[in-house]
């Protein structure tokens, strides 16, 4: 999931927030290694993915990302993973006191690259580019939500209501490409990657709620991870420069592997 980097904290102005970074294994004042290593496991699952996925591509194997419990049941752990932590580190963030240019600088960031996804997806998939994928959903959604990253209990009942509106409910009015980044879809656009507001951003609103609940009990709840490898922790605070360059190494290493 770093320049502003994603879901980044930094700064610390509290005690507080010093001394749950502590605890968490922090190796710098304001860094919370615990939650770095999660993301990092979660980055290391979507390369995973994506590489399986590229296998299909070059029909190297056979997977039906599409429909099958597993692959569909994997995808949505990794988005709900990713965005459940941006919504953590909006949180941790807010606790810090982190200025209002770094929140959007932060935002500012995620949508350059999200923009630079579509048009490399379209370069290579004009028919199934990403016009609305996970970096897009983590740029608006992180707007939308940041009125309530002191409201954690608000958070957390629009974050469930949004996810059930998201799962429940589908029109045809929605079906149009103009509509489909909001969700309601009645089918899975023909895209490469889909990620519509209802229902994920609810995921990013219920991270506000886990990130205040981390904060309230110093991070116990990752006691399993309070001193994570150095490495495990480092990857996890580069996880918008690796999102970008994974997909073209894997890709190009593929290629030159199967065109021999």
């Amino acid at each position: 999931m770093e320049r502003p980097q994603l879901n980044a904290v930094r700064a610390p102005s509290t005690s507080r927030l010093d001394d749950t970074a502590e605890l968490s294994g922090a190796r710098s004042p304001g860094r919370v290694a615990s939650v770095d290593a999660l993301r990092a496991i979660a980055l290391i699952a979507m390369v995973v993915y994506h590489f399986c996925f590229d296998l299909r591509y070059f029909a190297v194997i056979r997977a039906d990302f599409e429909h099958d419990p597993f692959w569909l049941g994997a995808r949505t752990m990794i988005l709900s993973t990713f965005l459940l932590l941006a919504g953590v580190g909006l949180a941790l963030a807010a606790a810090a006191k982190a200025p209002s240019a770094h929140f959007w600088r932060h935002v500012g960031m995620i949508a350059g690259c999200a923009m630079l996804v579509s048009v490399a997806s379209y370069v290579m998939f004009p028919t199934t580019f990403i016009w609305f994928g996970v970096l897009h959903a983590i740029a608006v959604s992180l707007v939308l939500a940041r009125p309530l990253v002191r409201r954690p209990a608000i958070a957390v009942i629009v974050g469930l209501a949004v996810i059930a509106a998201g799962i429940g409910f589908s029109n045809p009015a929605f079906d149009r490409f103009a509509l489909g980044w909001i969700g309601f879809m009645t089918s899975k656009p023909y895209t490469e990657d889909y990620v519509p507001l209802f229902p994920w951003a609810g995921v990013l609103f219920c991270g506000i709620g886990a990130g205040h609940a981390l904060l309230r009990n110093r991070f116990a709840m990752l006691s399993t991870l309070a001193t994570p490898p150095e490495w495990l922790a480092r990857l996890g605070r580069h996880t918008l420069a690796i999102y970008m360059v994974h997909q073209p190494i894997l890709l190009g290493a593929l290629w030159l592997v199967v065109r021999r």
